[in-house]
């Protein structure tokens, strides 16, 4: 590793994408866990091993390719097993190793990695606003219910940039959590200390549960984690190769899964939030903060069962207003991004207009499906212009 010091916005930046990753799934992982009958050891388990299992990704793989590599969980495959019916949490573990046996071969084949190399940076960058435009607006949106809470946060974050640029998201992050203590808007009650579980539970093969939520965890994963994590890793210039940092988090799926990492994959929305010029001027120094992410997974992995308590005590508001300032500095150099090549602008912003939609077609999320029909336009664009010419 370079010999570079670690900066308060590096810090903040690992904070900020820590709490985004986590606020916004823990309780959808917890409800997952819940539907195939977990026990609360067996539920702490899960929230262990994949705590344990991103940490060391995440911390190895940003330090070898000196890249801001985040490693998360399959949040949308999460909630896609919310209510299934039937099935028992042996048979689930089996479908969650079938699932990261699939793409870890995906990944051997490269298969993926000619998938990537087909998507222009522009579309990437127009995938990634898309999305962003929904997290930024909630800071607005969560302004209905806490005005003042997000009122001062946003205030902090804007002042704070005229003197300490480099330092805004931790101030906001101090000041809205102070306010949200001392205002009363947090219930700390609902933090209750537990020790870390690891619970093994041996995986039973069922081929029709295999079918129902393997393959589509295995989609799930590769189009709304995989595909979009690498997309935009490229976007910010990262060419570090998709197979090992597929290969890997697949790995450790199959190993994994019977003590609940039930898919471990790249990160998509929160690892943006690592890449920004906000968090290094210097790219090549921006992975620190995964570097300190990676910590902070492990810290929370060791926290084990704690961590859904923790975040339920903390106002929505804060969580919603913290995801969406945080991205106001990627937001607007993504959409920059999107439209510098003239000849993608259309493909851009049908990918943009698809990927902010929220819509969700066949279980798969509008970011799938708005990189997809970019893509389609682009190369219908590319064919028109040549048979012109």
């Amino acid at each position: 590793m370079n010999r570079q010091p670690f900066t308060p916005s590096h810090f903040a930046a690992a904070v900020a994408g820590l709490l985004v990753s986590y606020g916004s799934s823990a309780v959808i992982i917890f409800q997952a866990a819940q539907t195939f009958g977990a026990t609360q050891n067996q539920i702490a388990s899960w929230f262990t091993i994949i705590g344990l299992v991103c940490g060391v990704l995440t911390l190895y793989l940003s330090i070898r390719h000196q890249a801001p590599v985040m490693m998360a969980w399959c949040t949308p495959g999460a909630a896609m097993m919310v209510g299934l019916q039937g099935i028992s949490l042996a048979q689930a573990v089996g479908a969650f190793m079938f699932a990261g046996g699939l793409m870890w071969a995906v990944s051997a084949s490269g298969f993926f990695d000619r998938l990537v190399r087909r998507i222009p940076a522009t579309l990437a960058a127009a995938m990634l606003a898309g999305i962003l435009i929904n997290f930024g607006s909630r800071v607005f949106v969560s302004m209905q219910t806490q005005t003042v809470l997000v009122g001062v946060m946003l205030g902090v974050y804007l002042l704070s940039k005229i003197r300490f640029p480099r330092y805004s998201i931790l101030l906001m992050l101090v000041v809205g959590c102070g306010y949200a203590v001392f205002g009363g808007l947090a219930d700390t009650a609902k933090i209750q200390a537990a020790p870390p579980v690891l619970e093994w539970v041996s995986p039973e093969f069922h081929w029709g549960h295999i079918i129902g939520i393997g393959i589509p965890l295995f989609i799930a994963s590769l189009a709304t984690q995989n595909v979009p994590g690498m997309a935009i890793l490229r976007a910010y210039g990262y060419q570090t190769p998709a197979q090992p940092l597929v290969s890997s988090s697949a790995a450790v799926t199959v190993l994994f899964a019977p003590f609940g990492a039930f898919m471990v994959n790249l990160a998509a929305i929160s690892s943006a939030i690592c890449m920004g010029a906000d968090v290094d001027e210097n790219p090549q120094k921006r992975y620190l903060a995964n570097v300190l992410l990676g910590v902070m997974y492990l810290f929370l992995g060791a926290a084990g069962g704690m961590v859904v308590s923790l975040f339920a005590a903390l106002p929505a508001e804060l969580l919603a207003a913290l995801a969406g300032i945080a991205v106001f500095g990627t937001l607007q150099s993504n959409l920059w991004a999107a439209w510098q090549d003239e000849s993608t602008r259309e493909a851009s912003l049908i990918t943009l207009l698809a990927s902010a939609s929220g819509m969700n077609l066949l279980g798969i999320s509008s970011a799938f499906w708005g990189l997809l029909l970019g893509v389609g336009v682009y190369h219908l664009n590319q064919a028109t212009a040549r048979a012109k010419s």
